[in-house]
């Protein structure tokens, strides 16, 4: 595939995502903003606001190109003098605390050079960590993975739980998921497989949010749940700001703000030395975040 033909996929794919979330919302639509980017090339950000099930989410499409910045060059080590990338972008909040932050995102990088690469993934922030719930996500996302290779999962698997680790938090984000990056493809067999691979965890990701919003929205939500919600939000929001790297990428070469801090919740909480009750959920929910299980396996 071309580097356009791939860009349409993606442009399709985020079409697909934005229709199942709102079959799921049932209230609230994705608002669109058209962006185009001086250098070459644009987006399509979507927003979902003040929704039945969604807070505050997004979609972004976007497929860009120009000349390798000295910044691009240092951060990305890049060689070539013109580059092309394109991709998809998920983050969704609900108001529910007992349904999960889930993130999404695809994307394909080349150079003027041939030189290209794919990289993404699917993790999950659940507010509350449920044993059952993080098994029943991971063993969905290994099913897709093993459709395509099974070394996919184990390792993917591994490079999530590095990659979102909060480290002056000595915890992780969430309960993982797979994650992978700078995958180069040396044959079009490869690479199709690569997209094929990338458009499929696409395509789940609405199916794997529905399954966890539906064993969570049946349960009652307190005040203390909501206070929990937005400390746990704000873990995400500093995972985000402090070690993403394509949050720090995007901003340190001039890319959109509004679609790079899309990511981030409506409401967050900061509570001042706030230790959990022992033995309550919350605390149970710390001690899954420090352990990170093989969920698979162990559960």
């Amino acid at each position: 595939m071309t580097k356009e033909e791939i860009s349409e996929a993606f442009k399709l794919l985020q079409d697909r995502i934005c229709k199942r979330l709102e079959a799921l919302d049932t209230k609230a639509q994705f608002h669109q903003d058209l962006w185009s980017r001086k250098e070459g090339g644009g987006g399509r950000t979507r927003i979902i606001q003040a929704g039945k099930v969604f807070e505050k989410g997004g979609v972004n499409y976007s497929a860009v190109h120009g000349p390798v910045s000295d910044m691009m060059r240092k951060q990305l080590k890049l060689d070539g003098n013109e580059f092309y990338a394109t991709g998809v972008s998920i983050v969704l909040h609900p108001h529910n605390p007992h349904v999960p932050i889930m993130h999404m995102n695809v994307r394909y990088f080349e150079l003027d050079t041939g030189e290209h690469w794919f990289g993404g993934g699917i993790d999950m922030t659940p507010h509350y960590v449920i044993p059952n719930q993080a098994k029943d996500f991971h063993l969905a996302l290994k099913e897709i993975c093993d459709k395509y290779d099974p070394t996919f999962y184990p390792e993917y698997k591994t490079w999530a739980d590095k990659y979102f680790f909060i480290p002056h938090r000595e915890e992780t984000r969430g309960v993982g998921g797979i994650f992978y990056d700078h995958i180069k493809t040396k044959s079009q067999a490869e690479k199709e497989k690569m997209i094929n691979f990338a458009l499929d965890l696409g395509d789940a990701f609405a199916q794997l949010y529905e399954h966890q919003y539906r064993l969570g929205v049946i349960k009652e939500v307190s005040e203390q749940n909501i206070l929990w919600r937005n400390i746990r939000r704000g873990r995400y929001a500093e995972f985000n700001l402090v070690y993403d790297r394509g949050t720090h990428f995007g901003l340190k070469t001039g890319g959109r703000i509004e679609s790079i801090l899309m990511s981030l919740p409506k409401i967050v909480g900061w509570e001042y030395n706030y230790v959990p009750e022992e033995n309550s959920n919350e605390a149970q929910t710390l001690k899954w975040l420090k352990e990170i299980p093989e969920w698979i396996d162990k559960i």
